[in-house]
């Protein structure tokens, strides 16, 4: 079972899910221009397909800087399908001009 931490249920104004089984959750998550994601957490492992992206800071639950895409030279094209490692508490940011819209396709597992 998953905790308050998930990110459908602390930010659902971010995520939304599209599908879900017992093996894979979809999610649909958009965080526009200036708009900082709720504390959350991602569990499981993945795949993103990216729709959009812009510049974002990923900081962890006290503030601290995980990710700087800027900095640390993550810019994945649109159209494109980058993997993804479950992250432990996390807000992120959006500090370009774009939306950042991608498709996170999860893989639970035990």
């Amino acid at each position: 079972m998953l905790d308050d931490l998930d990110a459908v249920a602390a930010a659902p104004e971010h995520h939304i899910v599209l599908f879900e089984d017992d093996r894979v959750r979809v999610l649909d998550t958009v965080i526009r221009p200036g708009e900082e994601t709720a504390v959350h957490t991602h569990v499981w492992s993945g795949v993103l397909y990216v729709i959009s992206w812009s510049p974002c800071v990923r900081c962890d639950e006290h503030g601290t800087v995980m990710m700087d895409s800027v900095r640390d030279g993550v810019s994945p094209q649109p159209g494109t399908v980058v993997s993804a490692a479950p992250i432990p508490p996390h807000t992120l940011k959006n500090v370009g001009t774009q939306d950042i819209h991608v498709i996170l396709t999860e893989f639970k597992t035990a």
